[in-house]
């Protein structure tokens, strides 16, 4: 069973640890069996170390960070007994996986840093989480010390994952800029492979104004109304929290955010993002009055999505 986390049926706050935090869910579906990974062998145990990226509406939720996997194998039969899933947004750890799948958050505020956590736990209750997950007949036989002499190296390729492999995206400004105050947005219409349609990017300069030779423009969200897979981005350059729309019950993407950006929701959006102090200093007065302008130019090109 898969569960899908999509904003426009569940107004659930992804940015709120309360929100999770403390609850365990039975019945969660692991990610299976990754073949592309990093192993350290321990013993009758190995460790599988991958970084993930994980879409809204695809994904459980939108998220990346490092997966550590603790399997087994018997006669080429691998099984997965834990995974820690050390996100950005919502860390979590699972019972047998790709069976009874009981998950269970990490809360960082409490557990604090999800990879230093997750290693100290295998450091000194692995035997006891695998005979939790139901495989007391694998436990019985960990030689802790085997695992010990391994936990070094899963450390320091989970570490080194989590920092080089983040996936961020770097967009066009856009053709066509419309200026509020210290944000603007930048429009165009953009291709993607077999597909495309109008992107709306939302910049701001961080390090001080564009007049300064060291500021950066940075995209801080953007919504990509494509035909085929729709989709809108909290921090690209940041976290690249990616949620694809629910054409079932989003037929129009550029309506939606049309309808969020006049909602006045975009100060909580930029604070989701990473981004507290732009979002702090939004003119939403300022915002109001160049949605109309915004509105009729992506309306003006939206006709053009059609023969892209």
């Amino acid at each position: 069973m898969k569960f899908f986390l999509c904003l426009s049926c569940i107004r659930l706050n992804i940015f709120d640890p309360k929100s999770i935090a403390g609850r365990c869910i039975e019945n969660y579906r692991g990610l299976g069996m990754k073949t592309d990974y990093s192993k350290v062998e321990a013993g009758t145990v190995f460790f599988a170390i991958w970084h993930e990226q994980w879409d809204a509406n695809i994904h459980h939720h939108a998220d990346q960070g490092v997966i550590i996997q603790v399997r087994s194998s018997s006669q080429n039969n691998e099984i997965n007994l834990l995974q820690f899933n050390c996100f950005f947004l919502q860390p979590t750890y699972i019972y047998d996986p790709d069976g009874r799948s009981k998950i269970c958050q990490i809360d960082p505020l409490t557990d604090g840093n999800a990879i230093g956590w997750s290693i100290q736990k295998l450091k000194t209750r692995l035997v006891e989480m695998i005979e939790a997950a139901g495989y007391g007949n694998i436990a019985s036989k960990i030689d802790m010390q085997t695992v010990l002499n391994a936990i070094p190296e899963v450390e320091s390729l989970a570490r080194d994952k989590f920092k080089n492999s983040i996936q961020l995206v770097k967009h066009k400004r856009g053709d066509f800029i419309f200026e509020a105050g210290n944000i603007r947005f930048g429009l165009e219409l953009r291709t993607l492979g077999d597909d495309g349609g109008l992107a709306i990017h939302v910049l701001t300069d961080l390090c001080g104004s564009s007049s300064h030779e060291y500021s950066e423009e940075t995209e801080i969200l953007a919504f990509d109304c494509f035909r085929i897979q729709p989709h809108y981005h909290y921090g690209p350059r940041n976290k690249n929290l990616r949620y694809y729309w629910d054409k079932t019950v989003v037929p129009d993407p550029l309506e939606w955010t049309l309808d969020v950006l006049k909602a006045g929701k975009l100060r909580q959006m930029i604070t989701g993002a990473g981004y507290p102090d732009v979002a702090k200093d939004l003119d939403d007065d300022l915002v109001k009055k160049i949605i109309p302008g915004i509105e009729e130019k992506a309306r003006q090109l939206q006709p053009a999505i059609k023969g892209m």
